[in-house]
């Protein structure tokens, strides 16, 4: 290309010839990056190739501002003074290759101190895009706490580099099943006296119940036959008058059926018509005299003892009584009797159900124990190894007689903690096993080995962190990997062994770096020069891919200024072919 591209265009990789980009990567890698009214950005949409980008320009021109940015895209806390002065709310989307369709994250933060985010078009919390961006990302900054210096990440880091994953899974399986039995043990731990007091309450409350011998609807049959009760003598005179009525003699009721019944008879023998209504007059003496019977049947079930009625009463008052303390109903309270029944039972069989579950404890620590020594010994293995890989890849990176080591040491536990043996130490475990690991890094020879974490100087961070990223290539699947300031504290000599470095880790993983030095500028599948301009009389940052003349222009510019000359173009031409040379070297390996 050669016109600038300025920010609201965007930086087109279809242009002159330059280096051939890298194989596509696993999908969530960073496709494009747009950004508006972010600090000196006033718009801007860079498009990004699979394998390693440089961002490069002079100090200041914004490079860090893009990392920033997209920060942001990936969940990372607001700074309202990233707002550009005079605008409202500072806008960045960030997307991201999937199947089918491509992740679209976006961060927009106002002036007064609001943040939103988005995810596919659908709202999200800031934590919520972290949990899903923020995976495919991993950025590597000199102000940034990385999960690099997470000693339970340098963990998992070398558990992948030792290819531990069914020690870690045995170890998992033995914690579960140890914790799943101190739960049931845990419900047996009852004090003896508890334990008598349950066992007596829930004997009574069985007992109580099974005693008073349920029925259901019992407690309705006797509020009806109470009822009865407080009417006898009127139900008793009823009943007679209603069997006299019917069934008594010289009952009128009786005598006009037997007549009537005697004339169909007659009236049938000359019309067979009417033997039908003889046959059913006949059935309606035979119901009188059923009713008649009934009435009396009835009469004769009213009770009229006092003696009787209080007994009735009291049942009554009984099962009320019973249906207040255990259920509304007799089927609340017969169900609430066989469960305190079958808990009593229960009871009484905890010592011996509590006997089986401690010495299966006994046994699952047993197993705990062995899951975790043979972890360990995996380590340790493992962590000789990745110590000589991680140094040998610093020596290429300029740090000659850098020594770094991991440790791998057994937790000792505390007074509380369930604990297992191991060679005499009682010894903290977890699902993690019953190590502690960490990186252990002496930048200059004399010096004692210090955690990574205590590192002071950026640049040796993110150097250290690519020896560590490019050991562990296979093991980390984090699609996009920036390196901020990589180049702090180097000079040339050690600066191409970088570059070389980063374009092997952006084989397996898309690579942005942002860089001050034309030898690892050099190796990159795409470059980006990042410059200010002042424009209607306020600075704004720019960008533009380089390439072709451009970049060896760019490159120029990087190793001897803004006045290098032939010399200095001569030079990058130099760096370019050489660098393409060893990618086509490495390629064919």
């Amino acid at each position: 290309m050669t016109d600038a591209i300025e920010m609201e265009a965007i930086a087109d990789s279809a242009s002159a010839p330059g280096p051939s980009p890298a194989a596509p990567i696993a999908a969530g890698r960073l496709a494009e990056l747009s950004v508006r009214d972010l600090a000196l950005i006033e718009k801007l949409r860079i498009s990004f190739e699979p394998g390693l980008n440089v961002l490069t320009g002079e100090t200041g021109a914004g490079k860090s501002l893009l990392i920033d940015a997209l920060g942001l895209a990936v969940g990372a806390r607001a700074d309202t003074s990233l707002v550009r002065h005079g605008s409202d709310t500072a806008r960045v989307e960030a997307l991201f290759d999937r199947l089918p369709e491509p992740l679209i994250c976006v961060r927009e933060v106002s002036a007064a101190g609001r943040s939103t985010a988005r995810i596919d078009d659908e709202a999200a919390t800031a934590a919520r895009l972290a949990d899903v961006a923020g995976r495919l990302v991993e950025i590597h900054g000199q102000h940034d706490q990385q999960r690099l210096l997470d000693e339970r990440w340098q963990r998992e880091l070398l558990d992948a580099f030792g290819r531990l994953e069914s020690e870690r899974a045995a170890m998992t399986a033995a914690v579960d099943a140890w914790r799943t039995n101190q739960a049931a043990l845990a419900e047996l731990a009852l004090d003896p006296r508890e334990l008598a007091r349950r066992l007596e309450l829930q004997d009574h409350q069985a007992g109580e119940i099974a005693g008073a011998r349920l029925r259901v609807g019992e407690a309705a049959e006797i509020v009806a036959r109470l009822a009865a009760a407080q009417h006898a003598e009127a139900i008793a005179r009823g009943s007679v008058e209603i069997h006299e009525a019917l069934a008594g003699e010289g009952s009128g009721a009786r005598e006009a059926l037997a007549l009537a019944a005697q004339r169909a008879r007659e009236l049938s023998r000359v019309d067979d018509r009417y033997g039908p209504v003889a046959e059913r007059l006949l059935g309606l003496a035979a119901e009188l005299d059923d009713a008649a019977a009934e009435a009396s049947s009835l009469a004769e079930t009213v009770e009229h003892d006092p003696s009787a009625i209080a007994a009735m009463e009291e049942r009554l008052s009984h099962i009320y009584s019973l249906e207040r303390k255990y259920g509304e109903t007799e089927d609340a309270v017969i169900a609430y009797g066989e469960k305190a029944a079958a808990e009593a039972d229960r009871l009484r069989a905890l010592d011996a159900s509590r006997e089986t579950r401690q010495a299966e404890a006994a046994r699952l620590l047993v197993e705990v124990a062995r899951a975790g020594s043979a972890l360990s010994r995996g380590r340790a293995v493992a962590a000789a190894g990745l110590a000589g890989a991680v140094e040998g890849a610093l020596g290429s990176l300029g740090f000659r007689q850098t020594s770094f080591s991991v440790a791998v040491a057994r937790r000792p536990a505390g007074p509380s903690e369930p604990a297992v043996e191991l060679d005499g130490q009682r010894v903290a475990f977890d699902t993690t096993g019953v190590d502690a690991v960490a990186f252990l890094i002496a930048p200059n020879p004399g010096e004692p080995a210090r955690p990574l974490a205590r590192i002071a100087s950026g640049g040796e961070l993110s150097r250290v962190a690519l020896a560590i990223k490019q050991i562990l290539a296979d093991a980390d699947h984090t699609p996009t990997l920036v390196f901020d300031e990589i180049d702090t504290g180097i000079g040339g000599r050690s600066a191409e062994p970088v570059g070389r470095s980063l374009w092997e880790l952006a084989r397996s993983h898309q690579v942005l770096c942002v860089t001050h030095l034309g030898q690892i500028a050099a190796y990159a599948d795409a470059q980006f020069r990042i410059e200010k301009h002042l424009r209607d009389g306020r600075t704004v940052t720019e960008v533009r891919r380089v390439e072709g003349k451009e970049r060896v222009d760019e490159l120029a510019q990087m190793l001897a200024g803004a006045e290098g000359g032939a010399a200095a173009r001569a030079s990058a031409e130099e760096l370019l072919e050489r660098a393409a040379d060893w990618r086509q070297t490495t390629r064919g390996k």
